[in-house]
Formats: C-alpha cells, structure tokens, sequence
C-alpha cells in the first residue's frame, strides 16, 4: 500500500510569493516545488539562460560558421529516441535555413545500436562522405567512434546531455552541460534544448561577420515546438529554462504555428491543437514518434518532423499511428509474460522476491525497442529499479533500466562496472533510465552483482512508494478558477502536476464506458469523517480503468481538471488513487 504524504515547503518562499499576489494555495504549491520569488514564474524567452554560458559553445559555432562558408558536409548523426528525432530535425531545418550543406543519419538500433560507434561511422563515410558529425543527443561516451572519424579525416562536434564517464572523447569541440567545468545551470536541458542553443549561438556568429546584412535572419523561436516536444518526451527535469522553453513552444502548437509533423501527429490522434497540454507532447505525441525507433527505423519519425507538406506528414504519421499500436500490443504480451514469470517465481521464492531490492529479467522472446517501456511497468508495480533485458546481437543481451527515487541508475551501474570490469560491455544513461550490454552468459552474474549495489544504495524506507501530494483544499479552493490556472501552467517531471487528498463520502457512482466510473463526492472532514463539511456541494469525479463498486468513504488523491461536454465546462476531480479508510 502506497504511503501518502504532503509536500512540504519553504516557509520564507510561501511568505514572498504570497507578499506579490499569489493566493495562498499557488504559493505553497510553488514553493513546495522549488520556486523561490514570482519571476521564476515568468516565461518570457528573454529569461532563458544566454547561450554562452555553455562551455565551448563560441569555438563550436565558429568552426560551424566556417564550414559552412567553405560549404562542407555536414552530418547530423541522431538518436533513436523522440528526444533525438527533435533534435535531428531542429538541427536540420535551421542549419539548411542558414545554407548548410547538411543530412542526418540515424542508426538502427537493431543492426548499430546506440550512439557514434565505429560501424556508424564507417557507413557514414561510405554512404554520405561527410568533411564534420555532429552528434545530437548522443556522443559523450563515444570514444572509439570519434577516433574512428578522425582516422578517417572528419571533424566531430558532440552535442549532448547525457553524464559523460571519466574520460571524454577526443573530438573537434563538445557541448555539454553536464561535463567537467561547465557553468550552464540547467544541469537536465534536452538533447534537443543543446542543439537548439547551438543554433543560438550559430545565428549569433553569423550576426558578427554580417551575414544577415543582406537577408533575413531566421525566427528561431518559430522552432520551439519541437523543442517542447523532445523536452518533455525525453522526461528531463522541468528546471526553470526547460519550463520556458516548452511553454513557448506549447504556445506556438497552440496558435496553430506548429510545423506540419507536430500538426500531423496531433491530428492522427484526434487531439485538439489549440489544447495541447505538456500531457500531448509527453504521452500522446512522443510515444507515436519513439514507435518509429522501437520496432522500425526513427528516420520515419525525423522526416514527419521535417516535411513542410501536411499531407505528406499526414502520411507519414498515418504509419507511426499503426506502428505505435503494434508498439501497444508488443509491450501488453510482454508485460504479460514478465508479470506471469514474476507470479510464478513469487509462488515458489516468495520471501526470497519480496526481500530484493532490484528486479532483473530476460526472455529470449522480448523485443528490444520495447524493454524500455516494459522495464518502466514493472518498476510501478513492485517499486524497486528494474532492468528488462533482450537478445541483441550475436552473442549479447541488450538491457534498458528505469529507477525508483532514491537511486541514481547510470551511477548504481558505474559501481557495479567498477566492482566487476569485465560484467558490462558499455552503459549510459541518468538517474532515472539507463541502457546496458552484457554478454549472454553474464546474466546471473549481473542480476547478483545489480543486487548487491542496491542494497548497499537503497534502505528498506525506499521500497515503499510514495505519494506526494499538496495536501488538502478548503471548500471554497476547490473552484474553476483554480484548475484554470493550473491547466495553463507546464508540469512535468521534476515539477510535478499538483495533487490533493481528503476523504470524501460517495454520494453516487456509475460505470461509463464500461471501464470508468463516475462518481458524485462530498467533502469530509478529515478529523471527524462522520461530519460533512457542506451539505450542499457536490463534486463530480472521475476513475479511469475501474468498474468496481467503491465503499461509501474514500481516501483519495486527486487533481483539478476542466470536464468539457457538448460545449459546457465543468469542474472535475480526476481521482489518482484511493483507499478504504481504516
């Protein structure tokens, strides 16, 4: 059973935020989130962290600049992922705006795997010929492919995001804000933000030789919405620049300003553009988009980002749809046979799974692009860091990870790799997601190993899930004007959608759908359940994927949200989890 808890929050914050306007709910909604004073809450792009605060940022766009004066060819080398896709495709539009000679090339993660390898490197110089790669959302841990281009005569500008190991690779010039000496402060920017502040910082070279003297300078904003796109599929931390960036780019999608892909995308899934929501980009959009780089080939993917023909987008997200439903069915059957090896390992090994602190698993059967995702659902159910493995080429096993609060994945696999040398062929990764290759044969040996670092990270405390919530809302906080703010504002991860608890009496319930119920709730008090505090206010509510009767008292975490039917808007409370009182 989950632990409920609320939020707690700095006091001298609240008192500042509530000082210029804020009513007391928003302030300690804001401060339990880190926000200090009410300009943090301000989303003008003119409060974006300068682009030169990012270590090598200048000497990158100059050798950019140059090679394109000298009009060489540039490479754009991607990942597989939505975040690597809007990166790719932002990287692709503006540089061509600026008279690049420019393509991409994405590696399939079936045949190549992740990042700058040595074989993708080889294919490049073979198929493409290019004189500089520029790596987007990959790269940092690209040792012997970058040796591998220098070899062959190529520059290598790295743009990336992800924690770099102890060594960096040796190429032309790398961003990162996350390696050694860097002072950008947004530690969690997207691959996509990297590039796209390369960009900023390419215009901004251009503007210095004069470039722009005789032509128009291109919008750069006006690419925002592919960067609030990879942000929030990519699931980075929502710090105050990232929480700039896709509220602009939202905005954008929202005025109809979207480029073709995003707008295709939207439609296909029978979203309204003028509502899109942090949700859209992160749940609707961006898992159509990664379906293309878990079972085919995410060049699919990048060129619905680049098309400018809306009915070729169409097209084109027509077929990402029906990969994204194969994607759905793949995961349910392996979810199913992941959840049925566990049941059964519980019926024979009950005490030995419920004292673990780490989840391993393999089957030969389990499709690669899917064990992410798998990995991710088996992690909410048991609560405790989970790594799904798959076969991969010849004789390795490909394994993809997602953690729990508490501990910080690509480092709990950097202590295992350093306790055992030989156990991991390459990782990478963040706190909360990581990949890994071992070879077949190392699969106890790793399961044993990942175990034992877990316990040495991790307490029995962390294997309770927790939820946090802001508390409860007096009766007169509950009202539209409250869930219209927080419908405006952008959460995420890292800066949490608010919830609240309280107890309610369930007045009415029915199943709609017949999968959900909807109910009619009154308010309790929580120090005396038998006593309601109105007797006239009701509360329409709503569980998805429920059609059980619920007792006549909950508990209940739920959200505010706007219920739009026949043109009419309603409050509604969105119910997340409940429990029977004691």
């Amino acid at each position: 059973m989950p632990k409920i808890t609320t939020r707690t929050f700095d006091s001298q914050a609240f008192e500042a935020l509530h000082r210029c306007g804020l009513p007391s709910v928003l302030a300690r909604i804001y401060a339990a989130r880190g926000i200090e004073n009410s300009e943090q809450l301000e989303m003008e792009l003119t409060r974006l962290i300068p682009y030169d605060q990012l270590k090598n940022i200048k000497q990158m766009a100059g050798l950019l600049a140059d090679a394109i004066d000298a009009d060489k060819r540039l490479l754009i080398v991607a990942d597989y992922d939505s975040d690597g896709a809007t990166a790719c495709a932002v990287g692709i539009r503006i540089l061509r705006r600026m008279g690049a000679n420019v393509d991409y090339l994405v590696p399939n993660r079936f045949e190549y795997g992740y990042g700058l390898t040595p074989e993708i490197v080889s294919l490049a110089h073979t198929t493409k010929q290019p004189d500089m790669l520029i790596t987007v959302d990959n790269g940092i841990a690209s040792m012997d492919g970058v040796q591998a281009a220098k070899e062959l005569g190529m520059q290598v500008l790295i743009t990336d995001h992800h924690l770099p190991g102890d060594e960096l690779p040796d190429a032309t010039a790398i961003i990162n804000p996350n390696q050694p000496d860097c002072p950008f402060p947004s530690k969690s920017i997207a691959g996509v933000g990297v590039i796209f502040y390369l960009m900023l910082a390419l215009r901004a070279e251009f503007r210095q030789r004069g470039v722009f003297q005789n032509k128009k300078e291109p919008n750069l904003a006006s690419y925002l919405d592919l960067v609030a796109l990879g942000t929030v599929a990519d699931v980075v931390k929502l710090d105050d620049n990232n929480r700039i960036l896709v509220q602009q780019g939202l905005k954008r999608i929202q005025k109809g300003y979207a480029c073709a892909g995003i707008n295709a995308l939207l439609k296909v899934a029978r979203r309204n553009p003028q509502q899109t929501s942090t949700y859209d980009l992160g749940f609707i959009l961006g898992p159509r988009l990664n379906a293309a780089g878990r079972l085919d080939d995410m060049s699919l993917g990048i060129e619905c980002l680049l098309t400018d023909n809306a009915a070729y987008a169409e097209q084109i997200a027509q077929q990402l749809d029906t990969l994204n439903i194969q994607r759905r069915e793949i995961e349910s059957d392996m979810q199913d046979s992941a959840l049925s090896k566990l049941e059964s390992t519980l019926d024979t090994e009950k005490a030995q799974i419920q004292a673990a602190y780490s989840i391993c698993l393999f089957d030969h059967s389990w499709h690669q692009g899917v064990i992410g995702i798998l990995a991710s659902r088996i992690k909410d159910k048991y609560h405790r860091p989970v790594i799904i493995f798959a076969p991969g080429n010849k004789d390795e096993m490909k394994g993809s990870g997602r953690s729990i609060p508490g501990f910080h994945l690509r480092d709990a696999l950097d202590l295992v790799s350093k306790r055992y040398p030989t156990l991991i062929q390459k990782f990478g990764g963040h706190a909360a997601a990581a990949g890994l290759t071992i070879h077949a044969d190392s699969f106890v040996q790793f399961c044993e190993a990942f175990e034992e670092v877990a316990r040495s990270l991790l307490t029995a405390a962390h294997l309770t899930r927790v939820i946090e919530t802001d508390g409860d809302l007096n009766e007169s906080e509950i009202n539209m004007e409250l869930a219209h703010h927080l419908t405006r504002q952008v959460w995420g991860q890292g800066f949490p959608q608010p919830t609240f608890s309280a107890l309610f009496c369930i007045e009415n319930q029915r199943i709609v759908g017949e999968k959900h119920l909807k109910l009619k709730l009154k308010k309790l008090n929580s120090d005396n359940p038998e006593t309601t505090i109105s007797s006239t206010t009701s509360y329409d509510a709503i569980l998805f994927f429920y059609n059980e009767p619920l007792p006549d008292i909950i508990g209940a975490v739920y959200q505010l949200q706007i219920n739009e039917f026949n043109g009419r808007k309603r409050l509604q409370l969105l119910i997340e989890h409940w429990s029977q009182p004691e």
